[in-house]
């Protein structure tokens, strides 16, 4: 069949202000398998020059595809314009759509009974999904008999059992020939794509969106990700990765593997992500080799200098180990990008002082705001369900914009939050790690990191001032329900066929 792959264009705050745009990485992990089951695949993406709906509607009408795939990472946000590319899809082209993500796998009842223009979600991950379900297509099967799949059925949605969750991860073939590379960047001009050691978290955070969506901490062979890296940067010019991992550092063990896999590989490449101050604290003997493989940012989602705010939404970290990670990441010339959260709970003045000067004690080299954003699968949509809306616009869930009310008038918490990210910026020390630091590379990405910051600034302040944030339904109503949706995505157990194909890697 042929299938065409749509990456909406995104109006997230992260994906128009950056400039430089890195590789959909969900739909190349989808576009190997179905290259590889004989389907003949291409990719639109949309999202880089912000393409019109008529204009998508053109090129994916010059494919004449049998069936279109539209998903998009931040797929909350990203929603409202998937449907309206697929309602323009739907009347123009009598083919199936087919839609997956994280936030259509949670609410594929209201999409579907909406008698909209999808015919098929995919739930959870879709290698192995896409594959059954385009071939069931191909044949004409009952699509009843395809798991982890949902869609209308005499009116009604319904959705399959849930997919056994892969165990090996390294069965399915990123598509990088769906890509020109040359076209991709990040770090100030850098080329990038994104890749994944992990999949999953093993830790409880109350709430992360992602976690069930993954079901469990899963990884791939770390020897294999190291070789598939090394031909990226010798063959294909790629300067840097972007590990997409929720917690690549999980198991010490395999971290240290990867790490080892790299340098043993002896390229030259930036490696950033996502950890936790934790593993940074166990990992202080081991700190060289991090830098020694190439890594030179992570981001650690601190969330609050508050020890209540951390117990409440199960963290698991302490301001303690917080402060000492981001201290040996420093020492051994790294850059802790640290994230602080706004709406866990009411604020008042006094917590916002409190928390500029816990951030002021941690000494960050770079920081980042965050509005705590509730999803309903995840256990804080039951912390927030009652709180009002103040932002009806799907568009603006993106976690730089607040969204639900928090007992202080939003221009005042607005306000808090900027007056924090100028103080935290602007500061001596950080001014002399953009301008005067040793390392070039590291005045590179605290250069490139404050040019992006203004951008943001900028952006976010028009946003405020133009658009409306009057009280509206109760985060229940506008998520369609006062109870909480099941977490896991995926079925835990592994199907006979998954267990045959598993291979030998070392225990945790």
């Amino acid at each position: 069949m042929r299938i065409v792959l749509i990456h909406p264009p995104h109006t997230a705050i992260g994906s128009r202000i950056p400039r430089e745009n890195l590789p959909p990485f969900g739909l190349l992990c989808i576009g190997g398998p179905l290259i590889d089951a004989g389907h003949q695949v291409s990719l639109l993406n949309a999202d880089p020059a912000g393409l019109s709906i008529d204009e998508i509607l053109r090129q994916t009408a010059d494919a004449r595809p049998d069936a279109i795939l539209i998903g998009h990472s931040g797929s909350t946000s990203a929603h409202p314009t998937v449907m309206e590319i697929a309602t323009a899809l739907k009347r123009e082209l009598a083919v199936p759509v087919i839609y997956g993500g994280v936030y259509p796998s949670y609410h594929w009842r209201e999409i579907l009974a909406a008698t909209g223009p999808i015919d098929v979600i995919v739930r959870g991950e879709g290698e192995e999904t896409a594959v059954n379900l385009i071939n069931a297509l191909e044949r004409g099967d009952d699509l009843a008999s395809v798991r982890g799949i949902a869609f209308c059925r005499a009116g009604r949605a319904m959705a399959t059992a849930p997919q056994p969750m892969a165990r090996d991860l390294d069965q399915f073939r990123i598509a990088w020939e769906l890509v020109d590379l040359d076209h991709h960047s990040y770090w100030g001009g850098k080329k990038a794509v994104i890749l994944q050691l992990s999949r999953g978290c093993p830790h409880l955070c109350t709430y992360c969106g992602q976690r069930g969506f993954w079901t469990k901490w899963r990884y791939r062979n770390p020897e294999l990700l190291a070789d598939e890296i090394a031909r990226l940067v010798r063959d294909e010019g790629v300067e840097l990765i972007n590990l997409a991992d929720e917690n690549p550092t999980s198991s010490r063990k395999v971290w240290r593997r990867f790490l080892e896999a790299i340098i043993a590989r002896n390229i030259t490449v930036t490696i950033i992500g996502s950890t936790r101050a934790d593993d940074i604290v166990r990992d202080a003997d081991i700190l060289h080799l991090y830098r020694k493989a190439g890594v030179l940012r992570f981001l650690i989602g601190m969330e609050h200098t508050d020890a209540e705010t951390l117990r409440r939404i199960r963290k698991g970290g302490s301001a303690t180990k917080d402060q000492e990670a981001i201290r040996l990441m420093r020492d051994h010339g790294m850059i802790a990008l640290c994230t602080f959260a706004v709406g866990f709970a009411d604020m008042k003045d006094r917590d916002f002082w409190r928390l500029l000067r816990g951030l002021l004690s941690y000494d960050p080299m770079q920081i980042m705001s965050i509005y705590a954003t509730p999803h309903r699968w995840t256990p804080f949509f039951n912390d927030v369900k009652s709180a009002r809306v103040i932002r009806g616009d799907l568009r603006h869930w993106d976690y730089k914009h607040q969204v639900v009310e928090t007992g202080m008038p939003a221009w005042r918490v607005f306000a808090w939050v900027k007056f924090i990210e100028i103080v935290m910026q602007a500061r001596p020390k950080a001014l002399w790690r953009s301008y005067l630091h040793p390392d070039p590379e590291i005045r590179h990405a605290m250069r490139w990191y404050t040019r992006m910051g203004r951008r943001v600034f900028l952006r976010e302040l028009w946003d405020f001032v133009t658009t409306s944030r009057r009280p509206g339904p109760s985060v229940a109503e506008y998520l369609g329900g006062d109870h909480q949706l099941g977490e896991d995505a995926l079925a835990r157990g592994a199907t006979p066929a998954n267990r045959a194909r598993r291979t030998g890697s070392a225990a945790i």
